[in-house]
């Protein structure tokens, strides 16, 4: 079956399940694409690729089986067409950079996680310790006071 060169208009998952529940579908096809396959469905007379989820853009399965798997499972149609005609797998670069940098951020979340346990399991021992030495408040409070006072000359004797 020959397509036009202009994309089908495309429709939400939620009308096509809607769809599906009334049982006006009359008919898929699995539709290659570069990079991947699209499902085109036809009810009354129209035909629609479906769309992304949160998007108006065409879906892409990059694999043919789960392409297959959502007309036979979320469709329920045993039986419909497969359209390899456009079909070019590398056509498009498999990569994500959003779900890579999503990787790599969770990564680091858990890296500092362990770090951050590590430090307060240090500071536990520590506190435990008999063997630490406690350094009272107000002797503290008059160093830091100090070293306020010494950085605050260093800036002054700069700026002048």
């Amino acid at each position: 079956m020959a397509r036009a060169a202009n994309p089908p208009e495309t429709i939400d998952s939620k009308a096509v399940k809607n769809l599906v529940e009334a049982q006006a579908i009359r008919g898929a096809t699995v539709l290659g694409q570069p990079g991947g396959w699209a499902v085109l469905v036809r009810y009354g007379a129209l035909e629609r690729t479906v769309s992304a989820q949160k998007s108006r853009q065409m879906r892409l399965w990059r694999n043919l089986n789960t392409a297959v798997a959502f007309v036979r499972q979320e469709l329920g149609l045993p039986r419909f067409e497969v359209d390899a005609v456009g079909h070019d797998p590398s056509a498009i670069e498999r990569r994500r950079p959003d779900a890579a940098a999503r990787q790599r951020q969770a990564h680091e979340a858990i890296e500092h996680d362990r770090w951050f346990r590590e430090q307060i399991e240090v500071a536990l021992r520590e506190a435990d310790d008999p063997n630490s030495e406690w350094v009272p408040h107000e002797v503290v409070k008059q160093d830091m006071a100090r070293q306020r006072a010494e950085l605050l000359a260093r800036i002054k004797g700069d700026a002048e």
